[in-house]
């Protein structure tokens, strides 16, 4: 072949790409197809009421799968379907194409929005601690229980608590991964942890099912940052969490948001209020 006729050759094939790129429905939503073809999208969840919640028949619930429910029902994906899996797991789960989104208070970081692709805003909360009655430690911030050298605090594996308790200078073995609200409020009614940390919401509904006189709630936890989640999805997923995007806006803007959330004690406004570039870049 000639010069002349490799050159327009690599114009056609220029031409072809560019025309490929423009037409709706292409590579770009073909997850969203997988989707409605599959019937359901994954859901990760860390069964965390308000946030997230697994009914004795399975069926998932809470504040976030049930936006997400919505909002994929929107998208013609007919349902929803959860796995429970730890915090730190979601993101390597996420990533290895075993969940199609998380939907779990995961909160907005700049470390995590480098690893996935997030949504706006939906649920946003503060840190709180739960202790014996009359707060015996006097804890009013992570760093009361790095300076306690006794002082050992629990919280999720991989979760915004314990990376704040670290951070805050409790040393690793101090801070004693949790699996579960249960079994939080159980050693620390055993005397096994002196403190549980979970978000102000996730404590409250832990509380008011233990029905305890014994416990008592530390909230907000001095010096700890409010922080929003988002639905977050696989990198190279963004066509979707657009579409995702496109959807929770109008849902916010009618009022469906808030009607979905606020039942669970959750403020639209907040999350009204920020956006995932401020979350992302905040510090």
């Amino acid at each position: 072949m000639n010069k002349l006729g490799i050159l327009a050759g690599v114009a056609g094939l220029a031409l072809t790409a560019v025309l490929a790129a423009s037409i709706p429905g292409s590579a770009d939503d073909s997850k969203l197809e997988q989707l409605k073809a599959q019937g359901f999208a994954r859901l990760a969840i860390a069964n965390e009421p308000p946030y997230t919640a697994v009914a004795a028949d399975g069926k998932v619930s809470g504040a976030a799968p049930d936006v997400a429910r919505e909002i994929f029902k929107r998208l013609g994906v007919a349902d929803v379907a959860a796995s429970i899996s730890e915090y730190g797991a979601m993101i390597p789960g996420l990533q290895a194409g075993r969940f199609d989104v998380v939907t779990a208070g995961l909160f907005m970081k700049p470390e995590r929005c480098a690893a996935v692709a997030y949504s706006e805003p939906v649920l946003c909360d503060a840190e709180a601690m739960l202790v014996k009655k009359g707060n015996p430690k006097g804890f009013k911030s992570y760093e009361d229980v790095a300076k306690d050298t006794t002082a050992t605090i629990g919280a999720p594996g991989g979760g915004t608590e314990e990376k704040l308790a670290l951070n805050a200078g409790v040393p690793r073995d101090r801070v004693i991964v949790v699996p579960d609200g249960q079994s939080g409020v159980k050693m620390l009614q055993d005397g096994r942890i002196d403190a549980y940390s979970l978000p102000v919401l996730s404590i409250n509904d832990l509380v008011k099912k233990a029905n305890d006189p014994n416990l008592e709630v530390i909230a907000p936890v001095q010096g700890a940052p409010v922080y929003c989640d988002g639905a977050a999805f696989k990198k190279g997923d963004e066509a979707l969490r657009d579409a995702f995007d496109v959807e929770l806006a109008k849902m916010k803007k009618s009022g469906e948001f808030a009607k979905i959330i606020e039942p669970y004690g959750f403020s639209a406004a907040a999350a009204m209020s920020t956006s995932r570039d401020k979350l992302c870049a905040a510090k």
